[in-house]
């Protein structure tokens, strides 16, 4: 084999490795992308029903249950438009109420309500993640600064 030929497939087997690294790369990074979608937009069927995916919004005032002897958990998360159910089994965060923000991650069921794997709170009252705030249509608060 000539010195030419063997620096050609260097070349090409580099090409190779380089393609199949960016290639798992971009698959790896895909799936673990947890997308944020409203109420308005997941009741317009603009959420994925194969993978999970980020819920925001406002707890719906009076709508907490708790199922008696279990950990489950429903609520209904509004973004004062449209409302969608959401189950979750577990303990939840200290700042977790009604009337407040949250941010749940799972997935959504056949019966369109929304089975959450972790939930979090808003946790400070002059911070929403950007995203519940623009789904809301409220200003986002200035954080503070010291």
């Amino acid at each position: 084999m000539t010195p030419r030929r063997k620096r050609l497939f260097a070349v090409i087997a580099i090409l190779v490795g380089v393609s199949a690294g960016v290639t798992l790369f971009l698959l790896a990074s895909r799936e673990n992308l947890l997308y944020f979608y409203s109420p308005t937009q997941i009741l317009a069927g603009e959420a994925p029903r194969d993978r999970a995916f980020r819920i925001g919004g406002l707890v719906t005032t009076g709508s907490l249950k708790r199922t008696d002897g279990t950990l489950e958990i429903r609520f209904v998360v509004t973004d004062n438009r449209e409302s969608v159910p959401v189950r979750y089994t577990g303990l939840l965060p200290d700042l977790f109420s009604e009337g407040k923000g949250v941010i749940a991650r799972g997935r959504l069921a056949e019966s369109g309500e929304f089975i959450a794997d972790e939930v979090l709170a808003k946790h400070d009252e002059n911070y929403m993640p950007p995203e519940v705030a623009a789904s809301l249509h409220m200003p986002t608060p200035a954080r503070k600064t010291e």
